[in-house]
């Protein structure tokens, strides 16, 4: 039986990092910071259901008047894992602490022996081998791989090796198949990425190439037992939007949603808070991150924050006095910074349930992993003895 929740809403806006963390300098990152920059860069910000929760007194915005009486509570994490990627930083929030990166390839591609050895093992040519933008790789290489049967493959500044294929001439099992051989290859700790993914599209020249929703990511399990694990273990509801299902490899998951976007996150987010069940909604926000972020485009990000907060707005309307709201962001991707590559930021933790009295100020914590310990006391589990983490749930009253 439940504390004080019975539904707890958990989304992380990708990438929304408040402020470098202690240390951003052995990452190159001294002095990013996402929300902060484009609050003073964009022309215009417009957040305010998340300002009414608090996130203009959790960190200083330009031109943006913090609550006086925020509803939410609010403070900043630092990421106790090494890295500032994707897996690493939802990993932590369920508890587990990664010491050793996971390995990027954004700078040069891949080595060479590994890609002969997936040029062998799939009897393609491999075309690309750089960090890209995935449209502008298809873009560039669609008809080699179409009329010439090689086969694109790309990185980008998360630990993944990405392979492109047309649905139509190469067929998705086929795409398929060749991810599940560069995923085997890639357990092999010098080539060692978090994700392989499938990245289908359609179309020709003449009318334009698109992906498709077909998506597929091939992931590393989680190294130990998640608050996801437990949570379901237990019998509880472990539902999640977006890429989530994928990060976690399917581990300590009870029903998946996707998404084609944020804005279609945010909303299947809404309909599932329609619906009765008991235990976690696990959503992530991609776009933030890979449309804006990746491409340092401030205007696009401070337009989907405004997007993504009319929707909060409709979010907080469905949520009843047992059901409890917690936004987050995994790591930082300043769109003002260097280079195109996640930032070592902080991130937020804003906790809303309309049964609160009020809001306040926590102070901040030292891991991410305060989200699940806390989920997890809120359910009454015992997370595994490895776990990270901490509950808030006494402070949020």
């Amino acid at each position: 039986m439940y504390k004080r929740f019975k539904r707890v809403f958990l989304v992380v806006i990708d990438s929304l990092g408040v402020g470098a963390m202690p240390d951003a300098e052995e990452y190159g990152d001294v002095g990013s910071d996402t929300l902060g920059h484009i609050a003073a860069s964009a022309d215009k910000l417009h957040i305010p259901n998340l300002v009414k929760l608090g996130i203009a007194n959790l960190h200083e915005l330009d031109r943006i008047k913090p609550a006086d009486e925020p509803l939410a509570y609010y403070c900043k994490m630092r990421e106790k894992s090494r890295g500032k990627d994707t897996m690493t930083g939802h990993w932590e929030m369920m508890g587990v602490h990664t010491s050793q990166p996971f390995k990027t390839f954004s700078e040069h591609g891949f080595p060479a022996e590994l890609i002969k050895q997936l040029e062998q093992q799939t009897g393609r040519e491999i075309v690309g081998n750089r960090s890209s933008s995935g449209t502008e790789i298809i873009e560039e290489l669609a008809e080699q791989e179409i009329e010439g049967g090689k086969l694109i493959v790309y990185t980008s500044a998360d630990s993944v090796l990405q392979i492109c294929g047309h649905e139509e001439t190469l067929g998705l099992d086929e795409l398929y198949r060749y991810c599940e051989i560069a995923r085997e290859l890639c357990m092999k700790d010098e080539w060692k990425v978090g994700r392989v993914i499938a990245r289908p599209y359609k179309g020709q020249r003449e009318s334009g190439f698109t992906r498709t929703s077909n998506r597929h990511d091939y992931a590393l399990k989680p190294p130990v037992q998640t608050t996801l694990d437990v949570l379901k273990e237990n019998g509880y509801s472990c539902i999640s939007v977006g890429k989530i299902n994928d990060i976690f490899d399917g581990e300590g998951i009870t029903e998946a949603h996707t998404s084609d976007s944020s804005i279609h996150g945010i909303e299947k987010t809404i309909e599932l808070a329609k619906r009765e069940f008991e235990g976690v909604c696990f959503v992530n926000l991609v776009d933030f991150d890979a449309l804006w972020g990746h491409r340092r485009d401030v205007a696009g990000y401070a337009r989907e924050l405004g997007h993504f907060d009319e929707r909060l707005g409709m979010l907080i309307a469905e949520l009843k006095e047992d059901d409890l709201l917690l936004i987050t962001a995994d790591h930082g991707n300043d769109p003002t910074y260097k280079g195109t590559d996640h930032t070592r930021e902080k991130v937020p933790f804003l906790a809303y349930s309309p049964s609160f009295n009020g809001g306040g100020e926590l102070i901040e914590q030292d891991t991410f992993a305060v989200i699940g310990a806390t989920i997890a006391d809120n359910f009454g589990v015992m997370m595994p003895e490895s776990a990270l983490g901490h509950s808030v749930l006494d402070y949020l009253k």
